[in-house]
This record gives structure tokens, C-alpha cells and sequence, in this order.
């Protein structure tokens, strides 16, 4: 018998009318021959309600007991909406997190799933049971209550699908799907109806509210096809998927994150090491570090810029200032008052000049790029908070997001291989179900460097670059444009296939010629090494891992980028066969 798991969010069972409509919906799918497993968060605002409480007792509370706390949230839910399956005639039992058999971690408001007992839900499914599973919620080895943070009920919703192969998981929230951006900031946003993993992943940590990025993780880990919906009406919603909706998209989606803050070294010795010493005191504090860029050095010095939550900035502070101690750097510059607009798609690394119409956009609008980084399928830039919303609504607008596609999208059908299904479930008997899991360690000898050298502080810079890169048939990858020094100026880099290289100096050199920059120089013979996988969102380590590697084989990184499902290193030509052995050695645990 198929088996669905149907999450709803807390404004789906804000009321008992919504959950009385949320219970209908239950029944309506067991009554088209579905077993059903609903997930149910806290109603309405119970969290915040419940966290208001605790401060008025105790200002700085114990975590352990905030967690015995906050799980009566979704126990209250998931009581109410067995007792409405009931009042229709229909079965139904409520399980906490505990009586499931959710085993975490011990991270108290923060915890990881560790496993999933599935025996019980299967019996109570088989007797004919509408099981209700409280969301947010597990227990330690040492039956401690323990809650899984932000989004923990969308990643208990897909963490229960993956262990019961359920054939579909379906998560109710107030939207009726994903939209190619916030449809609050662009009203003439539009509902795409597939998007691949790796895109929402990047959509997500962007701040696309629709989802959180550890449930993404979890779906794309085990294969999971998740269906985003709405739980007022019976719109289609959106399937997150392997597939997007159309592959041949060069962009599929566009977000901003407001609450960053930019943090700039200067002047750090350009020698192995120096990057893991800033990075790895960040680490330690349990800080996220989102857009990480490393240019070129100049005469044995060189700049990393980086953004980290915008209300951790002080403690990410205090962490770099002790690693500029230890590496003696020049100096620190940070910046709270910057926002991070990005582009995803998984076709745009197949097309080029996609760069060259985002930066040309937001040059017209007269609006300056700070800072770039760009992955395999996604492009960031740093701009002024208080430009970022207009920047949005430019760069959906040039690449005509609110347009539906003009030819017909291929119908997503569920995978049904043997040997596919095999493979997740042997994933599944891991240690940990959330551990992170890397895919692939890719080395690229093919691409030569180009850097441009004292660029000026001015919007339109990066646009006239690329405009003429584009114009000249070159296909760049790895961009990189690191934040503005105390003297105005910034470094600008970018990778190209080696045949290439002749050309896209010569361009380089009239448009630096052009803009007054200070030089262009480049090199033939770098190597680009990749570390990718599931999880680089929510295990920090995953760079300092790297950098680590690398550093203790004595290898310098000239330039560093990342993303969400990649971070991206160039290092000396003759280096990259040893680093790819460090990094294959290095993350040999969590091999897939």
C-alpha cells in the first residue's frame, strides 16, 4: 500500500478549524488508499510564546530544560489533531518524538537525528492508523528530551519518509509552493512546479523562508521527492526533486539574505595556513560562515573577505582578531549594513555570459557589487542593505523569472530502480543519518587564472569585464572579486579553460586599460580542486576540513569560493594531484 507523510506547519494548525481541515485532508488521502503519517508543529505562535515564558522566569535558561520546554508545543498539536481525526470517525494515534524512537544527538535545541525506530509506526500503520508524529522533537541515548532547531519539523517530515520509503512527502504551509523568489518583495514572482535539490538548497540558505536547508539535505540524501503545498487549497505546489523543471534554464530563481555582515582580512602572509587559522577560531564559536572569498595575493600578502549572521558579528569578530594575532595580518575592516543577492540555476553551467547580464543589470541601476563569488550553480554578490531589495527585483527582471516557461515541462515520475533503492538503504543503516556525506572530490588542471589588479570602486566594473569576456566566447567558471582594500581599490579574478587564456587576457588588458586598473596578470598552470556533498550548510567543518588538508601538505590556496553544495579551492598547478590526495584522504569517513 503507497504511504504518505503529510507535514503541516504551525499557521496550517494555528485553529481548530485548521485542524480540522488539516484532518480532513489526512483522511482524504487514506481514503484514496494511502497509509498515513502526519507531521504537526507547534500551533500558531506556541514556540515563541513558550520561549517568552522561560525569559520571564529565567534569563538565561538551561538548554536541556528549554527543550523539555518547547516539545510540549507539538505534543499539545499532535493530541488535538487525533482527537479531530477521531470526532470524524476515523482512527488515529499521537506519538511524541520519544514514543516514535527519534534518536539524536545530544545537542540540546540543536540536536541531529541520529536514527529512527520505524516498527511501531508500521504496526499502528498496519492496523489501520492515521499515525501523528510530534515534529521538532527526539531523544538522546540518555532519554533527554532534546529539539532539532530551525525547521525541525520539516527535517523530522523527511527524516520519517526516508526511513519508511514513503512514496511521497508532502509538506502544508501557508504558500502553495516555491516561487522563483519572495513574491512579498516581487509580486510578479512565479510558482515554479519542480526544482532540483541542489537549487533549493542554495534557495534555501539564501533565505527562501519555504523550507529549511537540513530537510533539502535529507530529501536529496535518501531520495526523498519532496511536495510543497499549500494547506488552503488545492493548488499543484511544487515538487523538489533531482530534476528541475527546465534543465536548459540558465537561472531558476533569485534571493536575498539581508541579515549579513561582511568581515574583511588584510594583508595575511600568503603562505599554507594562514586561511585555517582565521577560519577554524570562527569554527570553534559555532559560527556560520556563508560567502567566503580569497583573491590572488600581491607581493606575498593577501585579502579574505567573508559574511557571517549579521547578529554574530561581534563574536566572529573577537575569533578573527585572535587568529590576526597569530598569522600577522595587516589589519580588520567589517560592515553590517550589507545584503547578499544571489542566482540559481542548474543550467548555468552550461551557458555562458550569465555573469556578464546579472552584473550589466545591476550596473545600469547604478547599483555597486562589493563583493562576487560564484559556484557551478549559483552567482553572489555583496551589496549596500539598503539597495538589496531593488537589486532583487533587477535581477528577476533580467532574467525574466516571472515569465512561465514557453515550452512544455517534462512530468516528474518517481524513480523505481533496483539498484537506486538499494543504495538509499544502505545509507539509511549509517551510523548517523545525519552525518555529512561527500559525493565527489573533482580535480580541474584544464583552467588557467586571470587577475585584474587594483579595480576601482565603482559600479559597472565587473559588467564591462564581462561583457567583453561574453562577447569574446570565452566560458569563465570561478569568479571571485574580493572586497575593496582601505585604498579603494579591489582585486578581480576569474577562471577560464586554458585554450582560452591568450584571449581572455587580451580582453582583460583593454578593459583594465580602459578603467585606469593597476595591472593584469595570469597563470597557465593552477588546479582547482572541489569538495562537494550533502550537508556543507550545517557542518561548518567542511572548509576548515579542507583548508586543513591542504595546509598540512605545505599547499597555498590562491583563491577560495564556496557554496552550499561545494567549496572551491586554486592552488599551484603543480600541487593538484597531492591535494586531491590530501582531500580524498582527508574525508575518506565520509565518502558516499
Amino acid at each position: 500500500m503507497p504511504l504518505i507523510v503529510q507535514k503541516f506547519g504551525g499557521s496550517s494548525v494555528a485553529t481548530p478549524e485548521k485542524i480540522l481541515k488539516a484532518a480532513r485532508r489526512a483522511i482524504r488521502a487514506q481514503q484514496e488508499g494511502n497509509q498515513v503519517v502526519m507531521v504537526v508543529s507547534a500551533m500558531g505562535d506556541t514556540t515563541d510564546d513558550l520561549l517568552e515564558l522561560a525569559a520571564q522566569v529565567n534569563e538565561r535558561p538551561p538548554a536541556r530544560e528549554m527543550d523539555m520546554l518547547l516539545s510540549t508545543g507539538e505534543q499539545i498539536s499532535v493530541a488535538l489533531m487525533a482527537m479531530a481525526i477521531h470526532s470524524l470517525g476515523n482512527k488515529a494515534i499521537s506519538l511524541t518524538g520519544a514514543q516514535i524512537g527519534v534518536k539524536t544527538d545530544a545537542s540540546y535545541r540543536k540536536a541531529r537525528i541520529k536514527s529512527i525506530e520505524t516498527s511501531r509506526m508500521r504496526k499502528l500503520l498496519d492496523e489501520g492508523n492515521i499515525v501523528i508524529a510530534a515534529g521538532f522533537q527526539g531523544i538522546d541515548e540518555d532519554f533527554n528530551i532534546t529539539t532539532l532547531g530551525r525547521g525541525g519539523s520539516d527535517t523530522t517530515a523527511v527524516a520519517l519518509a526516508a526511513v519508511l520509503r514513503a512514496d511521497a512527502c508532502e509538506i502544508y504551509t501557508d504558500v502553495d509552493g516555491v516561487y522563483t523568489t519572495d513574491p512579498r518583495v516581487v509580486p510578479e514572482a512565479r510558482r515554479v512546479s519542480r526544482i532540483g535539490y541542489d537549487e533549493m538548497l542554495e534557495l534555501a540558505s539564501l533565505g527562501a523562508g519555504v523550507m529549511h536547508s537540513r530537510s533539502i539535505e535529507f530529501g536529496k540524501k535518501f531520495d526523498v521527492p519532496i511536495h510543497v503545498r499549500s494547506s488552503f487549497t488545492d493548488q499543484p505546489g511544487t515538487m523538489i526533486v533531482a530534476e528541475p523543471e527546465r534543465p536548459d534554464m540558465a537561472v531558476s530563481g533569485a534571493a536575498i539574505t539581508k541579515d549579513e555582515a561582511r568581515i574583511t582580512v588584510e594583508g595575511i602572509p600568503d603562505v599554507p595556513g594562514t586561511s585555517l587559522e582565521i577560519f577554524k577560531r570562527i569554527a570553534d564559536r559555532n559560527i556560520s560562515v556563508d560567502m567566503i572569498v580569497q583573491n590572488v595575493g600581491e607581493s606575498g600578502k593577501a585579502d579574505v573577505s567573508f559574511t557571517v549572521p549579521r547578529n554574530e558579528l561581534d563574536a566572529a569578530l573577537e575569533a578573527v582578531r585572535e587568529g590576526v594575532r597569530i598569522v600577522g595580518a595587516a589589519g580588520i575592516t567589517s560592515d553590517d549594513s550589507v545584503a547578499k543577492v544571489s542566482v540559481v540555476g542548474l543550467g548555468m553551467a552550461r551557458q555562458t555570459g550569465v555573469a556578464e547580464r546579472m552584473f550589466r543589470a545591476l550596473a545600469a541601476a547604478g547599483i555597486n557589487i562589493q563583493m562576487i563569488t560564484t559556484s557551478e550553480i549559483k552567482i553572489s554578490v555583496l551589496v549596500r542593505r539598503d539597495e538589496a531589495q531593488k537589486a532583487l527585483r533587477i535581477v528577476h527582471q533580467e532574467f525574466e523569472l516571472d515569465k512561465e516557461p514557453t515550452t512544455p515541462i517534462e512530468p516528474w515520475t518517481p524513480k523505481s530502480s533496483q539498484s537506486d533503492a538499494a543504495d538509499v538503504i544502505a545509507r539509511l543503516q549509517g551510523i548517523n543519518m545525519e552525518d555529512l556525506t561527500i559525493d565527489d572530490i573533482q580535480l580541474d588542471s584544464k583552467q588557467s587564472r586571470v587577475t585584474i589588479s587594483g579595480v576601482p570602486d565603482a559600479p559597472g566594473i565587473a559588467a564591462k569585464v564581462f561583457e567583453q569576456v561574453a562577447a569574446g566566447g570565452v566560458f569563465v567558471d570561478m569568479i571571485v572579486q574580493s572586497h575593496p582594500t582601505s585604498s579603494g581599490e579591489a582585486t578581480l579574478s576569474f577562471t577560464v579553460p586554458d585554450e582560452q587564456l591568450v584571449k581572455s587576457v587580451e580582453v582583460a588588458k583593454q578593459v583594465a586599460k580602459s578603467l585606469a586598473c593597476k595591472e593584469v596578470t595570469s597563470s597557465p598552470a593552477i588546479a582547482k580542486l572541489s569538495v562537494s556533498g550533502v550537508g556543507l550548510r550545517t557542518h561548518t567543518g567542511v572548509a576548515i576540513r579542507m583548508f586543513k588538508a591542504l595546509s598540512d601538505a605545505g599547499i597555498n590556496l590562491e583563491m577560495i569560493n564556496t557554496s552550499e553544495v561545494r567549496v572551491n579551492v586554486v592552488v599551484d598547478g603543480a600541487a593538484g594531484e597531492r591535494g586531491m590526495k590530501q582531500l580524498q584522504q582527508a574525508f575518506s569517513d565520509v565518502m558516499r
